[in-house]
């Protein structure tokens, strides 16, 4: 059973239709080593599969959990146009299934994969779209079948495939995951490169396996397969000459969304100027390196995974934001081309090159720490009203713990009064991001509907929540504008009504009035600005004030 890529010339990938029929035809000769079905459909109707490899046949996922099975998890095709992972994948579940020695050092570990995630994009056929990239012949397309990509949406879930990915992963709760791609950017000698979940990020006892033990016996490991790696070639400034930064993967991030859950992940980034075979020959190395590892380490990192997700449930203070330590950097001994410069034909610019016949290799600056910047101290539960149902549906894909108000009840509360709140000027997958947020934290008392959700931190899905609820937090719901409409307010004023009301209200209301003191002296030039001046005493006053106007919903309770 050879694959589309190994019958042709080795510039070629498989087609989706070509790919599920290999799968399914692979688990009808060997129904006691993979299991292949249809699991969820994309955006545009077309079936998601998912496979599962076990050595002995035990496919059931409450009977894996119950046994503390590892679980090394493969996500393949996210971006279509990088689909090495996609056909590398396919060779190495059939070799487990045909090669009886291969599939028994699998022992208990349990292979999870998706085969094509972006299933609407690999539908979109071409050979146009990555001008940057040495083949194959025809490849898919990043965006599916909204123009999204889902490597932007495991917070936002606006896809159908994020909203079944969050469910996987809640469901089966992965020891590791790797993830597929090819990079963009500078040019170098590696094939590979690799890009993992930020140590410091990660966190617990985690992070630093990650660093010291997980990440330099993978390098090595790369290396005697004949594929040495490097990691994920983000330069500080325009090059590699002046230092690589670790990429801060987010969670709308694959590797970021997955830290969410304490779940070790790695996205592999071929380097597009090198041949479809070589990056495919060093994806599938990656791809077995990293599962070999897993399955000869599985109990430590399962511990590991343990012993964060019970920390948690006592943690107090919770880094939301993190920042580059640029006073901290370490060393890793790159192998690269010659960074040049020459007059464009263009323009009137000076272009950037690499001289392939100018190869050099020394030690550069690597950026691999991140200190905490934005730390909250975390409540002991939050309460989301009920009527934001599309951010307690997300906290319930991902297994958060939340019990409803069964009699109406009032509480006190911390809350968020958002000072500033500013969207970036254009669209950024189909959401209005807000890059800047200020927060003045806030008391008061509130009354709790039924049906109003209450979310208990002392839990294991305890950093979900708060990374998700917490608005200055990277990747936030409030950040994707899923609470917009509180920035609104309501009501509005006529000006020749309002004029004599603000006189009424500066004098009736000594705050107001000092308010109105303190912004004329820092804002003269407004005086004359009639909209300016009522304005500012409408949005101020105690009168007619909305509760509502600026007021995060979710509460704090302390």
């Amino acid at each position: 059973m050879l694959t589309p890529y190994e019958k042709g010339n080795q510039n070629q990938t498989t087609l989706w239709t070509e790919c599920i029929a290999f799968y399914e035809e692979l688990a009808r000769r060997f129904p006691n080593i993979l299991k292949f079905e249809q699991a969820a459909v994309s955006d545009a109707g077309i079936p998601i599969h998912v496979g599962i490899v076990s050595a002995d046949g035990v496919f059931d996922r409450e009977q894996i959990k119950r046994e503390g099975r590892t679980v090394f998890f493969n996500n393949n095709g996210i971006h279509p146009g990088e689909p090495e992972g996609i056909d590398a994948c396919m060779a190495m579940v059939r070799d487990l299934c045909f090669q009886p020695e291969r599939l028994a050092k699998l022992g208990k570990t349990v292979l999870l994969f998706v085969p094509i995630y972006n299933v609407d994009g690999c539908l979109n056929r071409a050979n146009t779209s990555r001008p940057n990239q040495d083949g194959p012949e025809q490849f898919g397309f990043r965006g599916n079948s909204r123009h999204l990509d889902l490597n932007r949406d495991f917070i936002k879930c606006d896809t159908l495939n994020a909203q079944f990915f969050n469910k996987l992963i809640t469901a089966w709760d992965p020891d590791v995951m790797v993830d597929t791609h090819t990079s963009n950017g500078a040019d170098y000698i590696y094939t590979m490169t690799l890009i993992h979940t930020q140590p410091d990020k990660l966190g617990s006892g985690l992070g630093p396996y990650l660093r010291e033990k997980m990440l330099p016996q993978i390098y090595q490991d790369m290396a005697a397969a004949g594929w040495p790696t490097c990691p994920y070639v983000n330069p500080v400034k325009d090059t590699p000459d002046d230092g690589i930064a670790d990429f801060l993967e987010v969670p709308r991030f694959s590797t970021g969304f997955t830290a969410l859950h304490n779940i070790i992940g790695f996205m592999p980034e071929t380097h597009m100027l090198k041949p479809f075979k070589d990056r495919y020959d060093s994806m599938r190395a990656l791809v077995e390196v990293t599962l070999a590892y897993t399955v000869a380490n599985g109990e430590e990192i399962k511990r590991l995974r343990a012993e964060a997700k019970a920390a948690q449930r006592k943690q107090k203070a919770w880094a939301i934001t993190w920042t580059m330590d640029e006073a901290r950097p370490s060393k890793f001994h790159f192998k690269g081309y010659e960074a040049q410069r020459r007059p464009s034909v263009l323009g009137d610019y000076l272009r950037l090159f690499y001289d392939r016949s100018k190869p050099w290799a020394r030690d550069i600056n690597w950026y691999t720490h991140f200190n905490a910047d934005t730390v909250i101290q975390a409540p002991k539960a939050y309460v989301v009203p009920q009527a934001w149902r599309e951010v307690i549906e997300r906290l319930q894909w991902n297994g958060v713990e939340m019990t409803r108000i069964e009699a109406p009840t009032t509480v006190q509360a911390q809350y968020y009064h958002v000072a500033e709140a500013q969207p970036r000027a254009h669209a950024y997958e189909g959401h209005m991001y807000h890059d800047v947020v200020a927060l003045e934290k806030r008391e008061g008392s509130f009354h709790l509907n039924v049906g109003d959700w209450y979310i208990s931190l002392n839990q294991d899905n305890a950093r979900y929540a708060i990374e998700t609820l917490e608005p200055q937090a990277h990747d936030s719901f409030f950040r994707w504008g899923f609470f917009n409409s509180v920035l609104e307010k309501k009501e509005a004023i006529s000006d020749y009504v309002f004029e004599d009301l603000a006189v009424e209200m500066l004098e009736a209301e000594p705050e107001l009035k000092a308010r109105f003191e303190a912004w004329k002296a820092a804002n003269p030039a407004l005086l004359s600005d009639q909209d300016a001046v009522l304005h500012f005493i409408f949005h101020n006053c105690k009168r007619h004030a909305e509760p509502e106007w600026r007021r995060y919903p979710v509460l704090s309770i302390v």
